[in-house]
């Protein structure tokens, strides 16, 4: 038992030294003023009951310094106002932006659905695809559109994390939500992607028809970004980027009750089964692994059947490189702030993973007032 804690532990130090050299050599890409940068922009909006919130996306992308874009904002049968705030609106803003109401079908991934939709009445070389209750800043169509222009990248992940923080629980998630934006920069930069956020993403139209879309992965209802990036990345293997950008930044709302909290990770969690790469499994097994040995070595040193020096090494093997790697992620989000919040998720994120690992085993949840697969 000794011998396994202290190389899970060691390995974990390991790979998360690792993701912090590599966030700290990630190059940001500067927006050029003076480039003739005009690639034309579809972006698409999945919504379902997002009225409280979509108006001010829309007014956000008012502000945007790069012109040559489209909105299409997909309703997904919503039951409040979204659909009318968005018929209202396509008659204010400057840009075309263009409804697009969907029946009330049966589906497994209704978000796919409308995105597969959108994509094709859009007109864009690009595809950029976010949420409803989201925002976003002046140059944030700019800043894709350079990296897309320097890079040539089939598909760019950008940053996404919250909006101001008002309760402890917002900042835990914060800085958790970090860690999957941090994890999932540097893996993209050592040429082995594992996750992104389909909250910030832009990806080639054209491309999308080449994988075939979400064919294949359609049955599954979360992964609308992660199983596609994945067959973008089997067929243009050096075609994946993360743009670390202050501009890029999207920022989204904590969820305010822990039911919403806990359906949005079990439906995250009970996707990673489905995976036809081996490293996003294996680096969920790891993860869980890596997060059970504190737990364990604590358990351990209380039942006196481990020696408590071999416990604090476990410990501190997690604790010191998770805080360096979590700490410079925050920072770049701009959450400096919640940088103190770091030592408190790092007591309760080893409970979280090993509970959210048990609970994805179980099908079923709730997303946007259905019960999903």
């Amino acid at each position: 038992m000794t011998i396994f804690l202290l190389a899970v532990a060691f390995l974990y130090a390991l790979f998360t030294l690792t993701l912090w050299i590599t966030w700290l050599r990630l190059p940001a890409i500067q927006i050029d003023a003076d480039a003739h940068v005009k690639p034309f922009i579809s972006v698409v909006i999945p919504v379902r009951n997002e009225a409280d919130n979509i108006g001010k996306l829309l007014q956000d992308l008012c502000q945007q310094s790069y012109p040559h874009f489209e909105v299409i904002v997909a309703d997904d049968s919503s039951t409040d106002a979204t659909l009318s705030i968005v018929e209202r609106m396509a008659h204010r803003v400057p840009y075309a932006l263009r409804p697009l109401s969907l029946t009330n079908e049966r589906s497994a991934s209704p978000k796919k659905r409308a995105i597969t939709q959108s994509i094709t009445l859009a007109t864009g070389e690009l595809i950029m695809t976010t949420d409803g209750d989201c925002r976003v800043g002046p140059d944030w169509l700019a800043a894709f559109a350079t990296c897309y222009e320097k890079t040539g990248a089939k598909l760019i992940s950008g940053p996404v994390t919250f909006t101001t923080e008002r309760t402890v629980f917002d900042s835990l998630q914060t800085v958790e939500f970090s860690s999957l934006i941090g994890t999932g920069a540097c893996t993209m930069a050592l040429g082995i992607p594992t996750m992104c956020n389909g909250a910030n993403l832009c990806y080639v139209k054209e491309v999308f028809g080449e994988v075939g879309g979400f064919t294949g992965v359609d049955h599954l209802a979360s992964g609308d970004d992660e199983f596609l990036m994945h067959k973008i990345a089997n067929r243009y293997p050096d075609s994946i980027r993360f743009l670390k950008s202050d501009e890029a930044i999207v920022q989204t709302q904590p969820h305010q009750s822990w039911s919403a909290f806990y359906n949005q990770r079990k439906r995250w969690a009970s996707k990673w089964r489905a995976y036809d790469s081996w490293l996003p499994s294996l680096l969920a097994v790891f993860i869980f692994l890596s997060n059970t040995a504190p737990l364990l070595a604590v358990l351990g040193w209380l039942l006196n059947f481990l020696n408590g020096n071999v416990a604090l090494v476990v410990i501190g093997l997690k604790l010191v490189p998770e805080f360096l790697f979590l700490r410079q992620v925050l920072v770049f989000l701009q959450k400096k702030s919640s940088v103190g919040v770091i030592p408190l998720t790092q007591l309760i994120y080893p409970l979280y993973v090993v509970f959210f690992g048990l609970a994805a085993q179980r099908k079923g949840y709730i997303w946007k007032g259905r019960k999903l697969n």
